[in-house]
């Protein structure tokens, strides 16, 4: 992976925004908006109260119109500053909306990579991976490289793209009509940004597609704390999960999942319940039951594990076969021949 990717002329109607959360980057922000800007149509810098107000100036310095800064008052976190950058970016004429971070890990040589299956509408949703390069990997903090490794099969279970290898992955692209779906209230403010907007993608039954793509590091301190991590993701991935799983097969849709938690649920909670009964009044007692009564407590648990098990098959397998914006374009008048695309880069289209 040591070759820049091809470049992407997208057509002139599918116009790009990158949004850029700014907090503590003040060293770097400067030249990762430029190298934005020969890569997209629009930049958006939003200042997330900054203490080194890393955005003073900004517009100043890189002196070119498309770059707008937004201001937070009060610091929202890294989601919050994504959720106010979407809002704003999709008030303009992009058709596809990428989320870049201001430390200048994230380098803009790859966002035509990135950006190419939604360009091809194969996808409404990508993600870098950065788990396909070994040489990159090895370049990841230990703290880093174990903690992600860590949460991706929680993460991949919460979302249920187990098809996602790197789902806390800041680097990511996404298409209007799969943004505007979404529910902005509904999204984590915070460093669960990524994982959360993973549930509600899966919620509306968008595509999502891993694209491989290193991370450069340059032993920059890294703003998470282990420890705050260990402590507070475990209980938004389980509610991320519950959340996922209500949404998606008991209100949006009901099928087969649906009868096999049901069903699944009942079984097993019952006969752990009836056990736990029958065992308490054994201890109480110091009375042995028959092996019928055992056996009676032993089936619904062991029947109902099975049915959830296949529930759980059920939810990997899946996977909606078409991107929602091409069943929203459908209706439109067709894309112009390719013939009247853009031979530059969407930052240098005329």
């Amino acid at each position: 992976m040591s070759e820049v990717p091809h470049e992407i002329c997208p057509a002139p109607h599918e116009k790009i925004a990158v949004i850029i959360p700014c907090f503590r980057v003040r060293d770097s922000l400067v030249e990762v908006v430029r190298n934005a800007l020969e890569v997209a149509d629009y930049v958006f810098a939003v200042d997330d109260a900054c203490p080194e107000h890393c955005c003073d100036g900004l517009e100043k310095s890189v002196g070119d119109p498309r770059l707008r800064v937004i201001r937070h008052e009060r610091n929202q976190g890294v989601g919050g500053a994504v959720i106010t950058g979407f809002a704003a970016a999709l008030k303009t004429d992009a058709e596809i909306f990428v989320k870049m971070d201001g430390d200048g890990q994230m380098e803009h040589r790859w966002l035509p990579r990135l950006v190419e299956p939604l360009l091809l509408r194969h996808a409404d949703f990508t993600k870098a991976n950065r788990f396909y390069d070994l040489a990159a990997l090895g370049t990841m903090p230990a703290v880093r490289r174990i903690g992600n490794f860590g949460l991706t099969f929680l993460a991949k279970a919460a979302s249920g793209f187990w098809n996602i290898s790197d789902p806390t992955n800041g680097y990511l692209a996404i298409r209007r009509g799969a943004l505007e779906i979404l529910n902005f209230e509904r999204l984590h403010k915070r460093y669960f940004f990524e994982i959360g907007l993973l549930v509600q993608l899966n919620i509306i039954r968008a595509v999502v597609r891993d694209v491989p793509i290193p991370a450069r590091y340059n032993n920059e301190p890294s703003s998470l704390n282990p420890l705050k991590i260990l402590f507070s993701f475990p209980p938004k991935l389980v509610l991320g999960l519950v959340s996922r799983v209500w949404w998606r097969y008991f209100i949006y849709d009901i099928n087969m999942v649906t009868l096999f938690l049901v069903s699944g649920g009942l079984l097993f909670l019952g006969g752990a319940g009836f056990g736990a009964v029958k065992w308490a009044e054994n201890f109480a007692t110091d009375g042995n039951h028959p092996a019928g009564t055992i056996a009676l407590a032993i089936l619904p648990v062991v029947l109902g594990f099975q049915l959830l098990l296949q529930a759980v098959v059920l939810d990997v397998i899946d996977k909606p076969e078409e991107p929602l914006s091409n069943l929203m374009v459908r209706s439109l008048p067709p894309h112009p021949p390719a013939t009247e695309r853009a031979q530059a880069l969407p930052g240098r289209a005329s």
